[in-house]
């Protein structure tokens, strides 16, 4: 089993490129699903959850192709509806069934696994489904959906929830009729994802409010679309900069799709340049102490909050770390007590209108710094928490040894080589 060596206290200096976004990447491919004609996604990123998903696509008939940098898909014929058990459990397959059941009137796909941070129910996307007209069955983690046809309805989701937004765009582009859904989530993937399917011929309509609106057509063509930049990779360097006191320029990140992020480096006392080809991050002095709350897009993204939290473990004071997202999304911050840290979390918090208030949910977290950190043998439980491990290590005094490190290939690519050409004393064992 494949570990990381990391000694910490070097800053880290110099340049990186972040690579396409595995939260897009994936989403675009099973969108390709939709049409029997060849499609093209640049600035393909080769990594666990990519390669899982084409796993996925070439078990119903998908016909793959990676060169330079793209990836090439066509799937002329479903030649199965049936997804077979995956050699890696992942989420992705749930969002199969929509193109599946589209392309042939029958899925049947495995819904087990990804990050263990708590319920991910599928509730939103099965009852869309079957308000589409479809019949969904479950059964020892498969779901089988039947439906000669889906005709679009109106939607109204109890929660922003990006997958159940995903699942209902791929149902609705090709549905009979037109489809309504409100509150709906916008985060840039799903952005991206509307944009692509606009290319293969959808009409889509993006409203004020979280509203969307989609007017069924008879057919997709094939479409390019380049992968945007990964948010997630962008704000792991920055943080891992600011926390080694270092100075690291991140190619291609864009302003836009980080601008709550930004407000947050510049009050925790770190700071970022903006240039035309990405961002400089970097810190001279003291942290800060900070307040903040995890929210859906436009809000400080969930999977930015591991990071952060271990970034707040050096500044002087009281922080506040209060997770709306995911219920269950502070388990690593045992590791980092156990390192040194000074992190308390509870059930209770002090927000108003909390959605977790009264659910016993370990969703707020309090954080004394600073602390120093100590060099330990941690197990990665999954690719966001991974983070706030590395980062850790790159900031303890010490060698730190870092197993379970399958999860950060899911979506990292050659984190350790990255962060070696940026003066870490890194190496995988």
């Amino acid at each position: 089993m494949d570990a990381y060596k990391i000694t910490g206290g070097i800053p880290l200096t110099g340049r990186t490129r972040v690579v396409g976004a595995k939260n897009a990447a994936t989403k675009l491919m099973v969108a390709t699903l939709l049409t029997d004609e060849p499609c093209r996604l640049d600035n393909y990123p080769h990594l666990g959850d990519t390669e899982i998903t084409e796993e996925l696509l070439t078990s119903v008939g998908g016909e793959l192709e990676r060169q330079d940098g793209s990836l090439h898909i066509h799937t002329p014929e479903i030649t199965q509806s049936n997804v077979p058990p995956l050699s890696r459990k992942n989420r992705i397959p749930i969002l199969a069934i929509a193109p599946l059941l589209l392309r042939t009137g029958h899925a049947q796909v495995p819904v087990l696994g990804g990050d263990k941070i708590g319920p991910r129910p599928v509730d939103f996307h099965v009852t869309a489904l079957q308000a589409m007209g479809a019949t969904v069955q479950e059964s020892d983690g498969v779901y089988v959906a039947e439906a000669k046809k889906l005709h679009g309805t109106n939607v109204i989701l109890p929660f922003p929830s990006v997958g159940a937004t995903e699942t209902i765009l791929f149902a609705s582009v090709l549905a009979e009729g037109n489809t309504r859904l409100e509150n709906a989530a916008v985060e840039p993937e799903v952005l991206e994802l509307i944009m692509f399917l606009q290319k293969m011929g959808a009409v889509i309509h993006l409203g004020a409010n979280r509203i969307i609106e989609i007017e069924g057509v008879k057919k997709l063509h094939g479409a390019s679309h380049r992968i945007p930049a990964d948010r997630n990779e962008i704000i792991s360097f920055a943080i891992a900069a600011i926390a080694t006191a270092g100075d690291v320029f991140v190619e291609d990140a864009h302003q836009e799709h980080l601008v709550t992020f930004l407000n947050v480096v510049r009050k925790i006392g770190g700071e970022f340049e903006v240039a035309a080809d990405g961002i400089r991050f970097w810190r001279h002095g003291t942290l800060r102490p900070l307040d903040v709350s995890t929210d859906t897009h436009p809000g400080f993204m969930t999977d930015w909050q591991q990071p952060t939290l271990t970034l707040l473990t050096q500044a002087p004071g009281t922080s506040h770390v209060h997770e709306t997202i995911y219920e269950d999304r502070f388990g690593y911050t045992k590791d980092l007590n156990r390192m040194g840290a000074s992190i308390v979390v509870q059930d209770v918090c002090d927000i108003a209108h909390c959605r977790f208030a009264g659910k016993h949910a370990m969703h707020y977290a309090t954080v004394v710094g600073p602390t120093p950190l100590r060099a330990a043998e941690l197990v990665i439980p999954d690719i966001r928490a991974g983070m706030a491990h590395v980062v850790a290590a790159l900031i303890a005094t010490g060698t730190s040894t870092l197993t379970g490190i399958e999860h950060l290939d899911r979506g990292y690519v050659h984190l350790e080589r990255r962060l070696a050409q940026l003066g870490a004393n890194i190496t995988r064992v």
